[in-house]
């Protein structure tokens, strides 16, 4: 019994060290959270951390994840397109856009009861977030007017908001937070010098502006990005720098893996290696520790093992729902049934 004890003794003391920055003085993540430079990330830095071993990287991760968040606790939101296609945008990525020739139909606004069913199936199913995203470049008065009775809706029924509407004017992120919007998401997409072979109908600068807004208005910030459009390892890490050293680093950080679609300039991409991608949500947990790290678009591509390694990098949020906005994704029972598996707690992800 004695022995049993002692070995129980033993094996807490080793995990209390895992969590204490003391003891691993001599790795990057716990220097730069003990450095006075934590929200300042160089590219080089955040590069050096892509290149570290696999094992060590993931150590690191974990390490940070453990500081800030319960490691074995996902937090689940829906996205629902409210309106589908007619973008007058050219993200290369983006089924959505007019001038592309996919099968994704146009379809005008959704109706308040038939948004407020799919809220609550989503909310029946574990989500704790609803997202609604429309397919504009920037909502007009008129659009916004119906988004912000479902916002008020969906916040009623006791779920987080969330919204993806393009870029916002002056005045339109103050009539969101009166709504009740809790969330607003505007990615980045990639790095600022990638960013042109990807996007020319808005600047990096427009993207920035709105985020700004939604800052301004106390609205928490969802922003990420695209994983695998042909950016290098470099630009990957510019994308994370560019989150990281935002003065209030993004709440909710999406990490997106590119699902080509036939018909946008994208398709045909090389596709990333999966182990890369891990590489990439290791590194977003490590630079940003106290943000929400989403595995988001393309995990209906990766198999159990993959999103596991996810998991493990300090991934802590992922979207149900068959589909994410026109792409597919696991459905509700998959994702319950790989959480059964690892033992993770799909409500109230909590930071410690």
């Amino acid at each position: 019994m004695l022995e049993s004890t002692n070995k129980s003794t033993a094996i807490n003391s080793i995990v209390e060290a895992v969590i204490d920055t003391s003891c691993i003085k001599s790795n990057l993540a716990a220097e730069k959270l003990a450095s006075s430079s934590v929200n300042r990330w160089s590219v080089a830095e955040i590069v050096a951390l892509f290149e570290l071993p696999f094992s060590d990287l993931m150590y690191q991760a974990q390490t940070v994840h453990r500081l800030h968040f319960d490691p074995n606790a996902v937090q689940v939101s829906t996205l629902l397109s409210i309106k589908t296609g007619g973008c007058s945008e050219d993200c290369g990525y983006c089924p959505q856009a007019a001038r592309y020739h996919t099968e994704v139909e146009s379809e005008p606004l959704m109706r308040l009861e038939d948004v407020l069913t799919a809220a609550q199936e989503a909310k029946d199913n574990g989500a704790s977030r609803f997202c609604m995203g429309a397919a504009w470049r920037g909502p007009k008065q008129r659009d916004l007017e119906p988004v912000l009775k479902m916002i008020a809706e969906v916040k009623a029924m006791g779920l987080e908001t969330c919204a993806t509407l393009g870029m916002l004017k002056e005045g339109q992120a103050e009539q969101l937070k009166d709504a009740g919007l809790d969330y607003y998401n505007h990615n980045l997409d990639t790095a600022p010098e990638f960013y042109g072979e990807v996007i020319t109908t808005r600047t990096y600068q427009d993207r920035l502006e709105t985020l700004d807004r939604v800052r301004d208005a106390d609205i928490n910030v969802c922003a990420g990005g695209i994983i695998g459009m042909g950016e290098s390892r470099n630009q990957r890490a510019g994308l994370l720098a560019q989150l990281a050293n935002m003065e209030r680093p993004p709440e909710s950080v999406p990490i997106n893996l590119l699902t080509q679609v036939e018909g946008t300039p994208l398709h045909g991409t090389e596709e990333l290696d999966l182990i890369e991608f891990v590489r990439t949500i290791a590194a977003a947990r490590i630079t940003m520790p106290s943000s929400y790290v989403r595995l988001s678009a393309g995990r209906q591509s990766m198999h159990e093992g993959i999103q596991a390694l996810c998991f493990l990098a300090g991934a802590n949020s992922i979207f149900y729902g068959e589909k994410l906005l026109t792409t597919g994704n696991p459905d509700a029972v998959t994702d319950k049934n790989l959480f059964a598996k690892l033992g993770i707690n799909q409500a109230g992800v909590s930071q410690v």
